[in-house]
């Protein structure tokens, strides 16, 4: 066994926690149909669904893979971490003076 560091697992949590919080924001992406590259708009519930499913299937092609890489398991973890624990970091109110902002 080789030990690594880093923090995906962290920012897989954060993510897990972000689809729980706006699973209806798009999210812009690039995304390359055939030859050419196209930005489209996609629900977040859609591209974490799909990146989750990308996660376990590398995490399980590699399950038995000896040797430093990616440690997928630590993303899954992450994600499913942040899913479970942001309702305890969760704002039950909105703060007085907040706004709503667009980021473009």
């Amino acid at each position: 066994r080789i030990p690594m560091v880093g923090a995906s697992g962290a920012v897989s949590g954060v993510l897990g926690a972000y689809l729980l919080l706006f699973p209806h924001a798009r999210i812009l992406t690039l995304v390359p149909i055939f030859f050419f590259l196209q930005l489209l708009e996609i629900r977040a519930a859609f591209v974490l669904g799909f990146w989750i499913v990308i996660q376990l299937l590398n995490g399980l092609v590699t399950f038995s893979a000896e040797g430093g890489g990616v440690a997928w398991f630590a993303h899954i973890g992450g994600f499913a971490a942040g899913c479970m624990l942001i309702g305890f970091f969760k704002r039950r109110t909105v703060p007085w003076g907040w706004r709503r902002y667009r980021s473009f």
